[in-house]
């Protein structure tokens, strides 16, 4: 049992010094803290606080100063920006493709009220995300229209679900995609209701594979582009405009699932198929990401026949599917902008890109490397981005994660190398200081 405290003896715990919980609210710096962070997240840092006193971690005397420090200049959301020093232009784990500054102005400007789905001439209700919707047909006059969703599995699902409802999905045996964490379109497909139809084998698909499963149960017919892998060797596919004859005849709706955002052929990526070519070759409706190769927010987009985009739109799930007003803002800017940073790192110039690292090299006592980037997100698999890279010590690595700024770089071979295709040259001067502070910690000194 414990011993009774002896009379006066309450006064002697340290933990009665603890600063009280308003007091500490009403410093001048928590106060003005509250006003970027919000008054409950100041309050749960100040009560941490608090219990590492109550612990023993830290006297009484400085729960005050560790309060302040704790707060320091944090902003109000946990996501920090990065420097992508990897060559990988749509990195996944970097939040893909980062936004043009005409973008960054649209999600600004789009942050308060707007006139998303309002007419302010009229004063009545107008169709949602109208500026998106005519950037995206100027950009693609092939497209009869045009409708934007969150993300591309939720065009893929409401494609699926308007077009095939409980009935058949064809779709190739070598289509059948899993795509990051686990995640398979198949799976996604038959959540639906939907019954999937598959066709063909693995590595060769021919059209009687198609027309031979066409027939009063179909609902559609999928092609989805391979684009995080690809099956080489004895193959063979049907070509989109192959395909689109027999299933116009058995009135049979024709999706394409792209993927990766092209809206026209691009040079540098031959093999990687385009939205308008895909409707030129018959597609009746296509869904590309808005945040990979085109270079914009998250967003699903679909574009194609009139009649059908038209049928999406209506379908209940494109309410629950739908894009908010910042991809919206963000997604117009993108396309009326000027060319997007990623399609400026993917289209980067050889010679400039190893002169410039050869530049920076030479001041933080690297060596110029050769290494090739590459499209990353699902886009261009299996081609390379021939290019340089800066050799560092390994150890630098970590470090430059957990810096400020945050340079994420790759390891390979035993060593730190430093990318600088995906980095505006305007950035070589912060990833320099970051490595100089990176060798002083590595070193044990004191940054100043």
């Amino acid at each position: 049992m414990p011993v009774p405290a002896q009379p006066g003896e309450e006064s002697t715990d340290p933990r009665r010094r603890i600063p009280r919980t308003d007091h500490l609210l009403a410093h001048p710096a928590v106060a003005a803290a509250s006003g970027t962070m919000g008054e409950r997240v100041v309050r749960d840092l100040v009560r941490a606080v608090q219990a590492r006193a109550r612990a023993g971690e830290i006297t009484p005397e400085q729960v005050q100063d560790e309060v302040l420090a704790a707060l320091g200049d944090r902003p109000a959301g946990s996501l920090r920006p990065v420097l992508n020093a990897t060559g990988v232009l749509v990195h996944t784990n970097l939040g893909r493709a980062p936004l043009s500054p005409a973008a960054r102005e649209a999600l600004r400007d789009a942050a308060g009220y707007t006139d998303v789905e309002f007419d302010l001439a009229t004063g009545a209700r107008a169709r949602r995300g109208a500026g998106a919707r005519a950037a995206l047909l100027a950009a693609c006059p092939d497209a009869e229209d045009a409708l934007v969703v969150n993300n591309g599995a939720a065009a893929l699902l409401l494609a699926t679900t308007a077009l095939a409802g409980t009935g058949e999905v064809v779709l190739s045996r070598g289509e059948m995609i899993e795509i990051g964490a686990g995640f398979r379109l198949p799976d996604l497909i038959a959540s639906t209701g939907a019954r999937l139809h598959e066709v063909g084998t693995t590595n060769r698909t021919h059209l009687v594979d198609y027309t031979d499963a066409l027939g009063p149960g179909t609902g559609c017919v999928l092609r989805i582009h391979t684009s995080n892998y690809r099956i080489i060797g004895f193959t063979s596919e049907v070509p989109l405009a192959e395909l689109a004859g027999p299933c116009r005849d058995a009135a049979v709706p024709l999706i394409a699932d792209l993927g990766s955002g092209l809206l026209a052929p691009e040079a540098l990526l031959p093999d990687e198929p385009d939205v308008a070519t895909a409707l030129r070759d018959g597609a009746d409706v296509v869904v590309v990401s808005g945040d990979k190769l085109l270079g914009g927010p998250q967003a699903g987009i679909l574009l194609g026949r009139a009649d059908v985009i038209a049928r999406l739109a209506r379908h209940p799930l494109a309410r629950a599917v739908r894009a908010d007003k910042l991809a919206l803002a963000a997604l117009e800017a993108t396309l009326d902008g000027p060319v997007p940073p990623v399609l400026d790192a993917l289209r980067t110039v050889p010679a400039v890109l190893r002169e410039r690292t050869a530049r920076l090299a030479a001041e933080l006592d690297g060596t110029v490397v050769p290494h090739a980037g590459r499209v990353g997100g699902g886009g261009g698999a299996e081609v390379p981005l021939p290019g340089w890279a800066i050799s560092l010590e390994v150890e630098l690595a970590g470090l430059l994660r957990i810096g400020d700024p945050a340079v994420v770089t790759t390891v390979q071979g035993g060593r730190c190398l430093l990318d600088l295709r995906c980095l505006p040259a305007e950035d070589d001067e912060r990833v320099a200081r970051a490595v100089a502070i990176a060798r002083s910690r590595a070193a044990g000194e004191v940054d100043r």
